[in-house]
């Protein structure tokens, strides 16, 4: 009998017959789209959270029988999902081929980097203008909370604490429109900070509490400094780690 290409490569038998991941989707095998949430906007949140957290990798192929198979649902909200995500930019729709996760460029990533860099050296500005001893109390366990995942060197665990601390200096800046305006390129910014997440953790939660040390003294001016040097080597590192791939795959 012809078996279907799955949608993760490492695929098993469970007890039942049905095909389940292993490794590190063990977990994320686990989960069905919950209702009552539209079911369309559920699969497509699923789906592009796989993507995001590269549980779905660049370049994989994605069929639709096994990706509803693994969420539980049946096939057309999987397919609608698919072609939202291509419209978002996630995926990759090819004629004869099917579907395949984006595979970002430099230039790609690039660009969203150095808009992010803008958009947060501008935050961290405001969040030192405007931080409350409450506010800098919840990114003083926000720091706490991400030395512990780089003590755990948990990259999920990373990936959120990084993400939960830029959000909250977005926040105490006291200004919507730039929260909005960050929210819209934080899903992107984790996706390409995934991969980089362990050779940066270090030197990135040292900058961290640099940020929130000034961010406490009310010091605009170094806050802003701190988080656009930030910013601007998280995309350095990005940079230099395709650049190393690109070498190795052409050796």
């Amino acid at each position: 009998m012809h078996t279907k290409s799955c949608i993760l490569s490492g695929m098993t038998s469970s007890p039942s017959g049905r095909r389940a991941p292993r490794g590190s989707l063990s977990a994320a095998a686990t989960r069905r789209v919950e209702r009552p949430a539209p079911l369309r906007q559920a699969v497509y949140d699923a789906l592009l959270e796989l993507i995001v957290n590269r549980t779905l990798a660049p370049g994989q192929h994605l069929v639709e029988a096994e990706l509803a198979e693994y969420l539980g649902v049946s096939r057309q909200p999987v397919r609608e999902a698919l072609q939202r995500l291509q419209t978002d930019g996630w995926v990759d729709l090819r004629p004869a081929q099917g579907a395949f996760v984006h595979t970002p460029t430099e230039e790609e990533a690039d660009q969203l980097l150095a808009v992010r860099s803008v958009l947060e050296t501008y935050s961290a500005k405001l969040a030192a203008e405007h931080a409350t001893a409450s506010d800098v109390k919840l990114l003083r366990k926000l720091q706490k909370a991400g030395e512990e995942a780089l003590v755990s060197a948990n990259v999920e665990r990373l990936v959120k604490a990084n993400a939960d601390l830029h959000a909250a200096v977005a926040t105490i800046g006291r200004n919507k429109v730039l929260s909005e305006m960050i929210g819209l390129v934080d899903r992107r910014v984790r996706w390409y900070y995934t991969p980089i997440a362990r050779p940066r953790s270090r030197d990135s939660w040292n900058e961290h509490a640099e940020l929130v040390a000034a961010i406490a003294d009310g010091d605009a001016e170094r806050a802003g400094q701190v988080m656009h040097d930030h910013a601007e080597q998280t995309r350095q590192t990005y940079h230099d780690r395709k650049t190393s791939e690109s070498s190795t795959d052409s050796d």
